[in-house]
């Protein structure tokens, strides 16, 4: 096998579960365009657009503390209280609307950082601390919206919800720009392969003299940012805040199911962003195909379940051959 044939299905291998992901979701989408009414329209593929990208940040947010090993029960709970914050401060006029969006990023930005405080000086498991912490975030977001209400600035909401030229989905560029600027950067970055290595073996990592707190923080801190993201384009889409736990429980579990189906371990050292992306938007294209076979809603949790535990049935089996293969050489 020639050296560069060689690189190249090395490169295979290392992103089949991303490829997997995007397949899966592209069957999905494909069907569900075929048996729509209107079909490929610019309204449908804004729609899809619109809904898909709010799960696929909160999965990219949830996707960093799984590749260090952890889990952020918090993210759906930032989510929920970035979009009641916005609900106030994202308003007037378009210069004061861009400082309630840095605040707003910042404060989700602040509870990731807590989050990792908590869970490097505390010494506490990541699923104990982000539990703990999202009921404190909950509190906050229904101490600003006891009731649904608020506003959003329009021309920001419209601009970010509509089309662009050519009839792409302005979500779409909002995600992309998003994955450019948080995820590839991290992701080549001196923390983004210790968050890896910690992953893969956080002793190990240790013994190297890598920076572990430090990696952590960080780690959770963008986590916090991400999510606050999706608070926000969430407003954009509902013109309105809401502090509902319901709302943050289901972009929790959504967020992991799509980190699982996106190829990423949950015991951490392997995964993408990209196939987390992938994951989410297969996930919501499930509620759509519902919608349009008339079925019923109920018959989503089983859907959802049934495309998770075979995505986890295939990340054991990965693990297992890794295990073996390890295993050979000792």
């Amino acid at each position: 096998m020639s050296s560069k044939r060689s690189d190249w299905y090395f490169r295979l291998r290392e992103h089949r579960a991303t490829l997997i992901a995007v397949a899966l979701f592209a069957v999905l989408f494909a069907v569900y365009i075929a048996k729509h009414q209107i079909g490929w329209t610019v309204p449908v593929l804004t729609t899809a657009a619109n809904k898909g990208v709010l799960l696929a940040v909160v999965a990219m947010a949830q996707t960093l503390p799984v590749l260090t090993g952890g889990i952020d029960l918090s993210v759906g709970m930032v989510f929920v209280l970035a979009n009641c914050l916005a609900s106030y401060l994202v308003v007037g006029t378009p210069l004061q609307a861009a400082g309630g969006v840095v605040v707003v990023l910042a404060a989700g930005a602040l509870c990731g950082f807590l989050n990792g405080l908590i869970i490097v000086y505390g010494r506490l498991q990541p699923i104990i601390t982000t539990l703990a912490t999202g009921i404190v975030y909950y509190g906050l977001a229904l101490g600003l919206r006891p009731v649904p209400g608020g506003d959003v600035q329009a021309g920001l909401a419209d601009a970010l919800t509509g089309a662009l030229p050519g009839g792409v989905p302005a979500m779409i560029a909002v995600l992309c720009a998003t994955v450019v600027l948080v995820w590839l950067p991290y992701r080549r970055s001196v923390l983004g392969r210790a968050a890896l290595a910690i992953g893969s073996s956080e002793a190990a990592t240790y013994m190297s003299g890598v920076a572990i707190g430090r990696t952590k923080i960080v780690t959770y801190t963008l986590a916090g940012l991400l999510a606050a993201v999706g608070g926000l384009l969430l407003t954009f889409v509902t013109f309105s805040g809401e502090a509902s736990s319901a709302i943050g429980g289901v972009y929790t579990l959504n967020s992991i199911a799509a980190v699982v189906i996106g190829g990423t371990v949950l015991s951490g050292g392997a995964g993408s962003a990209i196939g987390s992306i992938f994951g989410a938007f297969a996930l919501r294209t499930i509620g759509d195909l519902l919608f349009v076979f008339d079925l019923e809603p109920l018959w989503q949790p089983l859907f959802q379940g049934v495309i998770l535990l075979t995505a986890v049935s295939f990340g054991a089996v990965r693990l297992l051959k890794l295990q073996n293969r390890l295993d050979l050489y000792r």
